[in-house]
């Protein structure tokens, strides 16, 4: 087990998803968690996180100091890179000269951490603060052109530290760097498989939930799938599935969601037509959050009511949520020092709800999501789909939600993913949809003046959406795209394309 401590970064998680695909087990621990705990998790490896405070900021997080003393490695990352030069006796100040993106790193000497690499390394930095003097009997590793030390070490101790980020991809050799802390410094051995997970999902939650019953809202997409499935394999008819159709999912998806559960075997499934309730209480609100607060509110008022409607014949103790963790790091919920980017529906749970709440895919990043639904069994086509909000087109309808504006959208986004797939280019992106503005602009169509919305189209790549790149599609493909669209959806003129990254946008819109 590696521990890794977390100071609020948002890409915490994505350390211990690197450490999973080595093999090797971590949890996410807080950073002040008591030493006690490390022991009796017989933790073998420390890693501090990276976090947006600076050391010098009052009450700014900092370390339980007896687990320096434990003999256990420790890697300081970023901010925990800092802390560690601070808490042992280094000089830590604010940088003239701050380093965002990607810089390039000079090994002045290897030893074990950075072993395997050249000389001269591309890595990703994120920091305004610089260790300037390190503590007694430290070394330096490497440096950058303006950070003299941008990896340390202690040997005797084993205490390293690294001001970049050696867990995202812009840091090339950083997996190598993780490997050698792993298995030449923690000697840690590889215990973690995908397939083994599954089986102890499936054992957890028939010991959690036993003979009790089990509501789960699904959507249909990957999430809520391999949530339902886990479930059910684990407690067959005791869970119910309700499916709540808001009004505000993709062209046909309500019908072709209906017919997946029914045919793959599930007893217990409902669904609820509430669009009429969504789209009255979300009349007039443009807000972002004030529309993801309604949703969520309606939301589970429709699941509490359909759950007052089952009670004569069903008792349920428990409410299944199909939470991931990239939703939970966005809504600062990892960790006291997380900051909240958006709240999200299946996060939200009213106080009033008195139902224990199940999270069984809470700790895992979308692309193990999708491996455990392919080892549970989950056709291809399910596991491929694209990732699809809980709130659905309310956060890709910027402003006001009408009927009107669904129905566009919904017509622009089929068109979209039609082509993608025919140009052979959906499996190859992570995510893509349409959005519709707030805005109309002046067209031309058959010698008349048109005002008409504009759509824009958003495509990216990714590993794990923590951070996204726009997808290069071809200019053919967009093209026809945008004829179609333009020609058979009635009220847009205009179709653009969103090539910004994440950060700084997000994928979704609101």
């Amino acid at each position: 087990m590696i521990a890794v401590l977390d100071f609020g970064s948002q890409y915490t998680h994505l350390i211990t998803r690197r450490i999973r695909e080595l093999g090797v087990k971590a949890e996410i621990f807080e950073f002040d968690t008591d030493e006690a705990i490390l022991k009796e998790n017989k933790v073998e490896g420390i890693i501090l996180s990276g976090g947006p405070a600076s050391v010098f900021e009052k009450n700014a997080p900092s370390l339980n100091k007896k687990i320096l003393n434990l003999g256990i490695p420790i890697l300081g990352i970023c901010y925990g890179h800092q802390l560690l030069a601070h808490l042992l006796g280094g000089e830590v100040k604010s940088s003239k000269k701050k380093e965002y993106g990607q810089e390039i790193l000079f090994v002045k000497k290897s030893g074990v951490l950075l072993s395997g690499l050249a000389k001269e390394e591309q890595v990703w930095f994120s920091h305004g603060v610089t260790v300037y003097k390190l503590p007694k009997d430290f070394e330096i590793l490497a440096a950058t052109k303006n950070t003299p030390i941008a990896a340390y070490c202690h040997p005797g101790k084993n205490i390293f530290g690294v001001q970049f980020h050696p867990e995202v991809t812009h840091t090339p050799k950083g997996k190598k760097i993780l490997q050698n802390f792993l298995f030449k410094i923690c000697h840690a051995k590889r215990t973690w498989k995908i397939n083994e997970v599954k089986e102890n999902l499936i054992k957890s939650l028939k010991n959690e939930i036993g003979d009790k019953k089990i509501m789960l809202g699904v959507s249909g997409g990957v999430d809520s799938n391999v949530a339902a499935e886990l479930l059910h394999q684990a407690i067959g008819d005791n869970l119910t599935c309700v499916f709540i159709d808001t009004g505000l999912l993709r062209k046909n998806e309500a019908g072709e969601i209906t017919t997946y559960f029914k045919k793959s075997g599930y007893k217990n499934f409902r669904k609820i037509s509430a669009e009429d309730k969504f789209l009255s209480v979300l009349k007039g609100i443009t807000d972002p959050e004030e529309k993801r607060k309604i949703f969520s509110q309606v939301y589970f008022q429709v699941f509490i009511e359909t759950a007052n409607r089952l009670e004569k014949k069903i008792k349920f103790e428990f409410l299944a949520q199909g939470t991931i963790y990239p939703d939970r790091v966005e809504s600062g919920k990892t960790s006291k020092t997380s900051s909240l980017i958006k709240s999200h529906h299946n996060l939200s749970v009213p106080q009033t709800l008195n139902l224990k709440i199940v999270e069984p895919l809470r700790d895992f990043y979308k692309d193990e999501v999708r491996q455990l639904g392919k080892n549970l069994g989950i056709p291809e086509k399910q596991i491929s789909r694209h990732p699809f909000p809980g709130p659905g087109l309310l956060i890709r309808i910027l402003g006001e939600i009408t009927k009107d504006r669904i129905k566009i959208l919904q017509e622009a986004d089929a068109i979209f993913i039609d082509e993608l797939r025919n140009f052979g280019y959906y499996d190859k992106v992570w995510q893509a949809f349409a959005a519709l503005l707030p805005v109309k602009s002046v067209g031309v169509m058959g010698d008349e003046r048109t005002y008409g919305y504009i759509v824009t189209l958003r495509a990216v790549t990714s590993n794990d959406a923590m951070t996204a790149d726009w997808a290069n599609l071809p200019s053919e493909l967009l093209k026809k795209v945008s004829s179609r669209i333009i020609n058979k959806v009635k009220g847009i003129n205009r179709v653009v394309y969103d090539i910004s990254q994440k950060p700084p946008a997000t994928i979704e819109y609101e």
